[in-house]
Formats: C-alpha cells, sequence, structure tokens
C-alpha cells in the first residue's frame, strides 16, 4: 500500500499506455473529453457545495471539515477513544456514587446533631467543624 498517490511518473505511464491504446489521431480528443469531465465534475461539486451552505446557512461556517474527512478514519484510533471514553464516563458515575454517599452520610450525622450531640449555636456545626474531609475527586 505505500506508493498509491498519483506522481508524474505513474501520470506519465497512463500517458504512454494511453497513446498506445488511442493512437496519435484520438488522443487529443479523448484528452479534450477529459479535461470536460473533471470541468463538469467540478462544477457539480462546487453547485452541491453551495446548495449545502445554502440549506445550513451560518451553522455550515462552523462545521470543521477536516474532521469529517475519510481519510483520517483509523478503527483503532477510534476504539481506543471509545474505551477511554467509557473509563472516564465509569470514573465519573463512582464519583457521583462516593459523593450522593458522603451527602447521604452528612445528613444523617446533621440529623443526630439536631439532636443537641455535636452543640453548636442551634445544635447544628459546619463540616469542617465536625472535622468531614471532602475527597478531592469528588468535588
Amino acid at each position: 500500500m505505500v506508493g498509491m498517490g498519483l506522481t508524474i511518473e505513474k501520470m506519465m505511464v497512463i500517458l504512454v499506455i494511453a497513446m498506445f491504446v488511442l493512437g496519435p489521431e484520438r488522443l487529443p480528443v479523448y484528452a479534450k473529453k477529459l479535461g470536460e469531465l473533471v470541468r463538469s465534475v467540478k462544477r457539480m461539486a462546487d453547485g452541491a457545495k453551495d446548495r449545502l451552505k445554502d440549506e445550513m446557512g451560518p451553522e455550515f461556517e462552523d462545521v470543521d471539515w477536516k474532521q469529517l474527512d475519510p481519510r483520517q478514519y483509523d478503527p483503532r484510533r477510534i476504539i481506543r477513544d471509545a474505551l477511554v471514553e467509557d473509563e472516564r464516563e465509569a470514573r465519573i458515575a463512582e464519583r457521583r456514587a462516593r459523593t450522593a454517599e458522603a451527602a447521604e452520610a452528612r445528613r444523617a450525622r446533621s440529623g443526630a446533631g439536631a439532636d443537641g450531640e455535636h452543640g453548636g449555636a442551634d445544635g447544628a456545626e459546619t463540616g469542617s467543624a465536625r472535622g468531614l474531609r471532602y475527597d478531592d475527586e469528588a468535588t
């Protein structure tokens, strides 16, 4: 798969083969037809682009077209990114669960503190006065 691009050398080989197959009399006619075909394909692509721009409106300018380039498609990278994203989501869910548990424990303790066990002006204390420590990742 190395060297699959269209280089000058490959174009010369194609031209020589075309000269033998078509002959020198018909080659200019087919070259002209090829040029017309390329121009018509370019006009069609430009027309499609203009139509898409009209339909999308101002959002068209916000699209990152390089990101949508199929040549950048690498299945290994996509799978790796998906796995990393799944791990990240699992860690976030874990942190949320720990935070919810800690909040429930604080609520349970503050309910006991309202009975007067912890003291304070109105029977409740702040978390730092009770010695609670917050998990850096959870907050």
